[in-house]
């Protein structure tokens, strides 16, 4: 999300994808003819500081390749329509780097080449990052660095109010609604109606045991009706059907809120508040000592389907922004955590803001993985879903069936 965190465009991605009819991944070829000495590049990276950071990588890498790469961003919210439709007028770019959750769609189509051909190897990875890339057996799209969603507290507020960070609901429960007081909530979080909702959403439906074949499972509505009770009682305010992460960050940062659900990116914005102190821990579970089940988020780097020589260069270049020096001056440089294990062990260590992030890789899931490129339309029922139930147009139960209904339609 990631900033994961980046909201779907349904609509016009399935417009899209029915127009694109699948079609048989090309390995590169044109063996024998003359090495291209650039390629086009594609992400959306349009924040200030993700945006120079993300510059910094490309510019490592083109150095050390010999490899210009001609680089274009796109907002978030354009990415996926741009991609499909560039899939379906064979148009993309050599290089591209996607939302995890919409890799498997635009595999789908035909439009992406498996990184073995390349050389490139998932040796080392975690494997719900090669997971996250994967589409009918076939590594299309591997990530440098992935992101999550933690539990970030204000040290000051806590202390003052005796309590300790929480690690299982009931303690969640009781820490948010104690530290809810003089205007000010006890939690944040985003809940708006698109894939930004339903990530944030999915530590505690996933932790709870629910699964997204399932919405409206027992697991499910239960997770749903913790999140409403928070909402209800108080401890976190009713805009969090309004608000996404940068607003719950806003909130933070102002002193409105004491916790706050978020990811790994927010750090760096907080670390320049000198008056804040910010701890971090892994979202709380259901029961003492289970492992929180978050979800994966991060951009994946795939190569299209172009031409020969181009393809080839396309590959070098991932596999340099996949090398170790570069993965971790990437994950530095944007709070993500590293997808190699022994890598992310090391992060950790020279990292400590980041541990809690790095603690939760092991266990966390890919979107896709058990849905595949149905996902987002389960996503989005989900996301609607929780919008009903927090604004109490519905209860838990019953907007969770609903939803059920939706994405088997």
């Amino acid at each position: 999300m990631s900033l994961p965190r980046r909201a779907l465009i349904l609509a016009a991605s399935a417009t899209l994808l029915a127009a694109c009819s699948p079609s048989p991944s090309t390995p590169p070829s044109g063996e024998g003819a003359a090495p291209a000495s650039s390629i086009t590049e594609l992400d959306y990276y349009a924040d200030e500081q993700g945006s120079a950071a993300w510059q910094k990588i490309l510019d490592t890498c083109a150095a050390q390749t010999g490899i210009k790469i001609q680089r274009q961003t796109v907002p978030t919210a354009q990415m996926l329509p741009k991609v499909l439709q560039g899939a379906s007028s064979k148009t993309l770019p050599n290089l591209l780097f996607t939302d995890n959750p919409t890799v498997q769609q635009v595999a789908a189509t035909g439009a992406l080449t498996p990184l073995d051909s390349y050389g490139i190897t998932t040796d080392g990875y975690y494997e719900s990052i090669v997971k996250a890339g994967t589409y009918q057996g076939k590594v299309y799209g591997v990530a440098p660095g992935v992101n999550g969603l933690a539990l970030i507290y204000n040290k000051d507020l806590l202390t003052a109010a005796g309590v300790q960070p929480p690690k299982t609901w009931d303690e969640l429960k009781a820490a948010a609604a104690k530290l809810t007081k003089d205007g000010k909530y006890g939690l944040a979080f985003s809940a708006i109606p698109s894939e930004e909702g339903t990530w944030q959403f999915l530590p505690f439906f996933w932790s709870n045991g629910a699964e997204l074949s399932q919405v409206d499972s027992a697991a499910s509505v239960q997770a749903l009706r913790f999140v409403t009770d928070l909402v209800n009682s108080g401890s976190a305010s009713k805009s969090v059907v309004t608000w996404n992460q940068n607003d719950v960050a806003d909130q933070f940062v102002a002193g409105n809120a004491a916790m706050m659900v978020n990811g790994s990116w927010n750090l760096a914005r907080l670390d320049e508040q000198k008056s804040l102190h910010y701890g971090v821990v892994p979202i709380p579970v259901p029961q003492a000592g289970a492992k929180p089940v978050v979800a994966l988020g991060g951009e994946v780097g795939t190569v299209p389907v172009t031409s020969g020589p181009a393809q080839q260069a396309a590959g070098k270049v991932l596999s340099c922004v996949l090398s170790e020096p570069t993965m971790l001056e990437w994950s530095k440089a944007h709070a993500y955590i590293p997808s190699k294990t022994a890598t992310a062990a090391k992060f950790g260590t020279q990292q400590p803001a980041m541990q809690a992030f790095v603690d939760e890789v092991g266990s966390a899931r890919s979107r896709t993985a058990e849905l595949g490129e149905k996902y987002p339309k389960v996503s989005q029922a989900l996301a609607d879903a929780i919008q009903a139930s927090l604004t109490g147009k519905q209860p838990a139960d019953q907007a969770l069936k609903a939803a059920q209904q939706a994405a088997g339609s």
